[in-house]
């Protein structure tokens, strides 16, 4: 129970920075205006990210020991808070943030010595050892993990609740093994909740209406992939690299579906649009609340499986043949999303 206290601060410290930071935020017209793909009532505050960060910052200091790794992530944190801070406010150009996104890969890999070394044993014929390229799969996979969260933030809460749940999951692995890096994703936790209140208006509409912005979505894009580099490592071994799939398997399947639709059809991989699995769920009759208590429901259940297959030692090629087969289904799933969505809304809500 030591990281009772933790966490109270943790949550304390984004409630109140919510409530101080909101005027301030409309003061220098840090707001999202409801305009094309954005529909909500009125001005809403960009500052949960902010809030969040600081939170995180203020109590990491405070209960995780001392390190360079802990260090960097800070400093990176710092770098790609500004860079969403500057992207809500002013809609900066991808090949900018892209820069910025490759720099904190770097300060990663070559300042806290962290990237991926090898992908397990995913084709049941023993270790697949990257070497030198596991330096650029680190680069893919820490833009990929940050865009992934930050296109998922598309319907109050979502974001925050796919985060929280991976946060879970991410906790309870690398506690089992002694880490000091499981108090990290605890203290994402706590601060998640208390921007969720305002967020979602829980419990009492009384509170303002908050998002968290891009520069939230990414710093939780940032620590989701720092936190699973650090668990896949041989120094820690909290858990195997296929796993990772699992506790992320909601963002990283809808951007990697999202991104090929895209492409197919002659377009940047980055360009905004409305066809997010929350979209899809909305189109097809159910409200934004239903949506996000579908999908992370979903998500719940995929890291659920992924703990459990740790915990149980299944076979990493076959916990890598089923997340293939899964999205698969899925992609199948979104081509034929107002079918099937349809059919279950007529089943469970008529």
């Amino acid at each position: 129970m030591d990281f009772l206290i933790p966490l109270s601060c943790a949550f304390f410290v984004s409630f109140m920075a919510i409530r101080w930071v909101i005027p301030v935020a409309e003061r220098f017209g840090l707001v999202d205006v409801p305009a094309g793909r954005k529909q909500h009532d009125g001005k809403v505050p960009l500052i949960g990210g902010f809030a969040i960060y600081l939170s995180v910052l203020t109590t990491s200091m405070m209960f995780i020991p001392n390190s360079q790794a802990l260090n960097i992530y800070l400093v990176s944190a710092s770098l790609i808070l500004f860079i969403g801070v500057l992207d809500d406010k002013y809609d900066i150009p991808v090949r900018y943030r892209l820069a910025a996104q490759v720099i904190i890969a770097s300060m990663m890999i070559f300042g806290a010595g962290l990237y991926l070394k090898d992908l397990g044993n995913l084709l049941g014929f023993g270790l697949i050892s990257l070497s030198f390229v596991g330096v650029f799969v680190t680069v893919i996979a820490v833009i990929g993990a940050i865009n992934a969260f930050n296109m998922v933030d598309g319907i109050d809460g979502l974001a925050g609740m796919l985060s929280l749940i991976t946060f879970a999951g991410l906790a309870f692995l690398l506690s089992r093994v002694g880490s000091d890096w499981y108090l990290l994703p605890l203290l994402f936790i706590a601060s998640l909740v208390a921007y969720l209140m305002f967020n979602l208006g829980w419990p009492t509409k009384i509170l303002r209406k908050v998002f968290m912005g891009d520069a939230g979505s990414m710093l939780i894009g940032l620590t989701v992939v720092w936190l699973l580099v650090i668990g896949v490592d041989d120094g820690v071994d909290a858990f195997r690299p296929v796993t990772a799939l699992y506790l992320i398997a909601i963002p990283l399947m809808d951007m990697a579906a999202i991104m090929f639709r895209r492409i197919n059809k002659g377009e940047s991989p980055f360009k905004p649009d409305r066809d997010h699995l929350h979209h899809i769920f909305m189109r097809a009759g159910f409200t934004p609340r239903q949506s996000l208590v579908i999908i992370s429901l979903c998500a719940s259940l995929f890291t659920f499986v992924g703990v459990l297959s740790e915990l149980y030692h299944v076979p990493e090629v076959i916990m890598f043949i089923g997340f293939i087969m899964i999205f698969g289904l899925y992609s199948y799933a979104i081509q034929h999303a107002w079918q099937i969505l349809s059919w279950f809304r007529s089943q469970f809500y008529s």
